[in-house]
Parts: structure tokens; sequence; C-alpha cells
């Protein structure tokens, strides 16, 4: 198992596929660890996969209040530690707003970016305040029905795969989750995605209740010369819910910018 010592405690990582490989920075969502990505590592081949669990989540430690950007900082922290030169960033949901505050402060540590189901700003601080109380009043189980409709399309959340992610989520730490939400509340990075000069895919689910597509759309058009899809039968997670059809776009996008 392995770690990374940061100020605030133990940022727990996982290295997967080929030394030589094409070095990929995988970020998760809000609620998932780095498990989230499973599905969809073997159906890219050639790459060095680079994942991590984010502050409070997985095996990673809690840390006192933060920001997005001070996530982004840990990420960075990642790099310097296990990648020879600048990586390609893969991000979902808050994964992708730490990417896009990473882009911005530090360009010349990506070379390209993979933004899905995510956005500039995620809602508003009013909703992530009251989904807090909820969870302060009841725990993640308060609120696990209505993120399991976010998250995926009736068709999933009906089949025997749903309930691995719903325990996921459950038995996230309730303590790291309000963290995050506090993150999200606080983050809007429209007017340095409007400024980002790397390549960028973003990627959509039709049914995603969490960043619906025009949401996300909204984000590509920000980002200057940005390709968006999208999956229309995917909810929150394609990685999880499509994973083929996720990864046929991701794939040959991940080869175009590997050197």
């Amino acid at each position: 198992m392995q770690v990374l010592s940061r100020p605030w405690g133990a940022m727990h990582y996982r290295l997967d596929g080929p030394e030589g490989g094409v070095p990929v920075v995988f970020a998760n969502s809000l609620g998932t660890d780095l498990r989230l990505w499973d599905a969809v590592l073997p159906l890219l081949p050639g790459i060095r996969a680079i994942r991590f669990d984010k502050r409070g989540h997985g095996l990673s430690d809690l840390s006192g209040p933060h920001e997005i950007h001070d996530l982004a900082e840990d990420v960075a922290a990642l790099i310097a530690a296990v990648a020879d030169g600048p990586v390609i960033f893969v991000g979902l949901s808050v994964g992708g707003g730490i990417g896009q505050a990473l882009a911005a402060r530090r360009p010349e540590l990506l070379r390209a970016m993979v933004l899905s189901n995510t956005a500039a700003k995620m809602g508003h601080a009013e909703g992530w305040q009251a989904r807090i109380a909820a969870i302060r009043a009841g725990g993640l189980a308060a609120i696990t029905d209505a993120v399991m409709e976010r998250w995926f399309a009736p068709a999933f959340r009906a089949s025997p795969a749903l309930a691995p992610w719903r325990n996921m989520f459950e038995r996230t730490d309730a303590a790291g989750y309000i963290a995050t939400c506090e993150v999200l509340a606080a983050c809007d990075l429209t007017a340095s995605a409007a400024g980002l000069r790397l390549p960028v895919q973003v990627i959509a689910g039709g049914a995603d209740g969490a960043s619906p597509p025009d949401l996300v759309a909204a984000t590509a058009a920000l980002i200057r010369g940005a390709k968006y899809h999208v999956i229309p039968e995917a909810g929150h997670l394609p990685c999880v819910e499509t994973p083929e059809a996720w990864a046929a776009i991701v794939s040959p996008f991940l080869q175009e910018h590997a050197r």
C-alpha cells in the first residue's frame, strides 16, 4: 500500500500499469474512492495509472478545512513524487474541479486533460449546505437514495451492480464527505476555465442527475478547443455504468496526447 506524506496527513495512492507507460492521473468523485476506475483501466492499454484517495476519502487521512486549490496541490505533490514529466489528468465530478484548478495554477504539470461529468461550478452554496445539514442530522444514509438517483440511470439502479457503490458511499467518512461538500460550495472556476490552454476532452452523461449535460456543455464551451461528447445512457459515473463507451472516448484521446 502506497502513501504520500502531506502536511495534513497520509494520502493513499496506487500505481498500475507499466513503468514506462504514459502517466495518467485519475481523480475520483465525491463519495467514492480510487476503485471508481477499476472497470476502465483494462480498457486503457499502455498507461501508467496514478490513482489516489483525496482527503477524507478511502484510505487517506482527514484534514482541516481546505479548498479546491489545496486538493490541486496534493495532486501536484503526487505528480512530483511518482511521475516523470507532465501527465494527462482525468477527473470526474469534484475530480474534474481539481484538474481545472491544477491546470490553471500549474500548467507545466499537465499535457492534456479529460473532464468527465463535471463543471466549472457545480451546484450552489445553499444546496450544498442543505446536504451537509441532512448528513449531520441523519448520517450519509439519510441522502443515499437521492445520491444513487443522481449517480445512476434507472436500469443500473435496478441491478445487483448497484450494491457495492451504495455500500462504498455509505461507508465514506461523513466528516470527509462534508469537508468536500464545503469545497464544492465555495468552488467557482469559471474565470480560470476560460483561460486554460491545453487539450481537453469533456464527457457528459445523458442521464446524469448531478452534473446534467447542459451544465457540462457550458463548461466545455468556456475552454478553447475543448472536445465534447455525451454518453446518452450514462449517469454521473459512466466509468462505472458504461465503461466501454467511456473508454471508447478516452482511449483515443490518451493515445493522441501520449507524447
